[in-house]
């Protein structure tokens, strides 16, 4: 049987996690039936063994220079050897070659660097991991970088931001080449969830407001965000703490950066947001679950904060259905 040839392009100072979400996933994809199967290969420079940024050295299974032939989908990792990968001629040069031979081209996190110093990324828009994203877009300015997305496709090149996004970008390419019972099989074989739309932040409230040291803060914090159909009042939040609501109110703004009112307003509507992309469930569902009175109390929440009332919202965000029904990669 054809298979589908994956060329995982890796170097000193690889990322693990960045092959591993990608090498695996594709083989979860096998496991679960893929045909055609995928057949995966971990490509290095020479063919040696290339040491990861932990100190791990990964055996290569081919050389780069040696990938001849039709290819599926070529997958550049990323890793703190990003930069030294970047300015080695031969290296970018194979992968400008490989890239010619390939069906589509990604990077995983910083792997985009290497993307771009060979010609790439020129005039798409990408994204990479949000740290080096300043740094990527300084370097390239003929590339349009996007340090918000979890991963994004510009025709035929997709770019996946840092670390486990890998693995939201193997998914989608799982269900665009196999369909999404596929994907939503291999999801549930490596206890995940099934992938993240490409769209969604890399950096969500719950990752970008630090937990607060302030304990009675992070009891409160925890409680709102795991009791989002609760009442979620000043008032009440600040009798269930034992202080009052203006000593709460200080508490929060020193530690939070907002009020309570604006916090739980905000991981309210994050939560729609996510649910609206990540399942079909009913407006009113969805409201419901996220501590909206109705749906149009969260129409008029979400639309200021989104731009988008719901209803838009989910229709841009879920990925479209192709020929065949499967979903094409935003």
């Amino acid at each position: 049987m054809e298979s589908r040839l994956v060329v995982m392009v890796g170097f000193d100072g690889i990322e693990l996690i960045d092959v591993a979400c990608v090498t695996s996933g594709f083989e979860h994809a096998n496991r679960q039936g893929a045909v055609p199967p995928y057949r995966v290969v971990f490509a290095t420079p020479v063919g040696r063994p290339v040491r990861s940024d932990t100190g791990l050295e990964v055996r290569g299974q081919g050389r780069l220079d040696g990938i001849e032939g039709r290819v599926d989908t070529l997958v550049v990792s990323g890793g703190l050897g990003h930069e030294a990968a970047s300015a080695n001629a031969r290296l970018v040069g194979q992968v400008r070659r490989v890239a010619a031979l390939s069906r589509r081209v990604a990077s995983v996190c910083t792997g985009a660097t290497v993307l771009a110093a060979a010609g790439l990324l020129d005039g798409r828009r990408v994204t990479t991991h949000w740290h080096y994203a300043t740094e990527l877009a300084r370097r390239y300015p003929r590339v349009d970088v996007d340090p918000a997305p979890i991963y994004l496709r510009d025709g035929v090149v997709s770019t996946s931001g840092g670390v486990t996004a890998a693995l939201d970008l193997t998914l989608a390419f799982v269900e665009e080449d196999h369909g999404p019972e596929v994907a939503r099989r291999v999801a549930m074989g490596m206890v995940t969830y099934l992938h993240r739309p490409g769209d969604q932040a890399q950096v969500s409230l719950f990752t970008r407001v630090p937990r607060p040291e302030q304990v009675l803060v992070r009891r409160v914090v925890d409680h709102v965000v795991a009791h989002l159909d609760a009442d979620l009042g000043t008032a009440g939040l600040a009798a269930s703490a034992g202080v009052s609501e203006r000593h709460l109110s200080r508490l929060f703004a020193e530690h939070v950066g907002r009020t309570p009112a604006r916090f739980v307003r905000d991981a309210r509507l994050e939560a729609a947001s996510r649910l609206l992309v990540a399942t079909r469930e009913p407006l009113t569902d969805v409201a419901r679950q996220c501590g909206f009175a109705s749906a149009e109390a969260l129409r008029q929440a979400f639309t200021p904060r989104f731009g988008l009332p719901p209803s838009r919202f989910r229709a841009e965000h879920t990925p479209r259905r192709g020929p065949g029904g499967t979903a094409s990669v935003h």
